[in-house]
C-alpha cells in the first residue's frame, strides 16, 4: 500500500466518522440487519426521495453470492 492509497483511507475514515454522527441509528440498524437478517432470499428494499420530490425505489432478493460479497465488505471493516 503506497502512501496515496493511506491517505485516502484515512480520508474515506474520516468521511464514516462524520456520517456516523449524523445519523447515529443508521450504523445500529445495519448491525441489527447483518446479525438477523443477512441470509439467502432476504429481501432487501430501498427507496429514495430526493429533494424535488422524484422517488426512485427497488429491491433485491439476497443470493448465495451476494452473501459472499457482503461478508467480504464486512471483513475489510474490521
Amino acid at each position: 500500500m503506497n502512501f496515496s492509497q493511506l491517505g485516502k483511507i484515512q480520508e474515506l475514515k474520516g468521511h464514516m466518522d462524520t456520517f456516523h454522527r449524523n445519523h447515529p441509528k443508521f450504523p445500529m440498524f445495519l448491525g441489527a440487519v447483518a446479525q438477523n437478517a443477512v441470509e439467502e432470499g432476504t429481501i432487501i428494499e430501498i427507496n429514495v426521495t430526493a429533494p424535488n420530490g422524484a422517488h426512485y425505489e427497488t429491491n433485491l432478493k439476497l443470493r448465495a453470492e451476494d452473501l459472499e460479497f457482503i461478508r467480504a465488505l464486512q471483513e475489510m471493516g474490521k
